[in-house]
């Protein structure tokens, strides 16, 4: 049904110029890779509107302890405006072309032979705007034999030797949680799309970015994708430190400990109370730490038992780089990213007040618009019908027909 009154359709957006100010963005994507790369465009001053099927961004069915809104959906997309569009209608795939014509950027992650199905693929689209960047984020790239397989996060941890590194050696692989090839990939969507409306202002056209998962999965584990000639298969190739550097048990808690510099590695021994370990050349530098490691380790944790992990991070301090292992909640009230103004309150329309993360990324002269809730499922659809000029008649037929909601 649609809403007998037209919301404002800048509403939440404040006249702060960002960057990215006047660049205008279509987020067809879904669950996060390339929704929170057009999130972070939107911090930067970029006009995005989340544009999905009338069956919504699988990430708003995703388990919630919040009744009406997933937490994580509402995490990802601040600061869009919400349509809901069938691009399957034709009347669907119509207003999505009208869209597309005035639009600077056009984001999606469907499979490769999607776009063409819909009747969106870039070659298609470069015809009605030349100056279009269209972004694609897929799990395996556009070519080779794994292109039309579903690719997620997880799947490319494991199959990118991310799950066996983060497991013990001979044991179990173990999963990095946190969706963090996601959220890297979401990076490179940004870094991407700005490189591309950069290169369009000497060129005049517009241009496809690719982004894949796999491709953000190598990316991110560059210093260990390397194997010298003459290597055998089964190296070492991880950053660990000897177990030094990690996390640590208190008396109460557990402590991360960073201790690979000489400065760093005599300040811990004598906060930790273990003379005998600094300036002594069985132990003067990483690789030695490491290859004894099972020496110092007993006496570190014997010696970290004399305190809690925040009275250790409070003893360390600026001397010995640490932190308490801590719950999310508490970053809330953390002093630090209180002070950054790293996390602000938003009102959303279903779920209310909360707080969340703000401004990924600060600029000192244009620091961009204030960030406001994320859409409620087709929140601004009327309002962004209207702006593409159809009549109160004619959106009222494509609620009629479900072509929108």
């Amino acid at each position: 049904m649609m809403n007998n009154e037209a919301e404002n359709s800048t509403a939440g957006r404040q006249a702060q110029d960002g960057p990215l100010s006047g660049v205008s963005v279509l987020d067809l994507s879904a669950y996060i890779a390339g929704p929170f790369g057009c999130t972070i465009l939107a911090d930067q001053g970029a006009d995005v509107v989340k544009i999905e099927p009338p069956t919504g961004d699988n990430l708003r069915n995703y388990p919630s302890t919040l009744e009406a809104e997933s937490r994580a959906f509402i995490g990802l997309n601040r600061s869009k405006r919400g349509l809901v569009l069938d691009l399957k209608a034709p009347e669907g795939l119509s207003a999505l072309l009208r869209l597309v014509r005035d639009a600077d950027v056009l984001v999606h992650n469907f499979r490769p032979g999607v776009p063409k199905r819909l009747g969106i693929d870039y070659e298609q689209l470069q015809q009605i705007n030349p100056r279009l960047v269209y972004c694609a984020v897929t799990g395996f790239g556009d070519t080779g034999p794994m292109k039309d397989k579903a690719g997620y996060d997880q799947v490319l941890q494991t199959m990118t030797g991310m799950c066996t590194m983060q497991g013990r050696r001979n044991g179990a692989p173990e999963l990095l949680y946190g969706s963090v090839v996601d959220y890297y990939a979401a990076a490179l969507v940004a870094s991407g799309v700005a490189s591309a409306l950069y290169e369009r202002e000497r060129s005049g056209l517009g241009q496809k970015v690719g982004v894949s998962l796999l491709r953000s999965a190598l990316t991110m584990q560059s210093a260990r994708l390397v194997w010298a000639e003459g290597e055998p298969r089964d190296i070492g190739r991880d950053f660990r430190s000897g177990g030094i550097s990690g996390l640590h048990p208190t008396r109460e808690g557990y402590v991360y400990i960073s201790a690979n510099t000489v400065r760093f590695w005599d300040a811990l021994c004598d906060k930790a109370g273990l003379p005998e370990f600094a300036g002594n050349e069985r132990y003067d530098s990483v690789r030695k730490r490491a290859k004894h490691a099972a020496e110092i380790l007993p006496e570190l944790h014997q010696a970290l038992r004399k305190h809690t992990a925040l009275e250790w991070e409070e003893i360390f301090g600026d001397e010995v780089p640490s932190a308490a292992a801590r719950p999310i909640e508490d970053i809330f009230s953390n002093e630090q990213v209180l002070a950054e103004e790293m996390v602000t309150c938003f009102d959303h329309a279903l779920v209310g007040r909360y707080r969340g993360q703000a401004q990924s990324v600060t600029f000192s002269r244009t620091p961009g618009p204030a960030a406001f809730a994320a859409p409620s499922f087709g929140q601004h659809t009327d309002a962004i019908l209207t702006d593409l000029g159809l009549s109160a008649e004619e959106r009222s037929k494509l609620y009629d027909k479900g072509v929108v909601k």
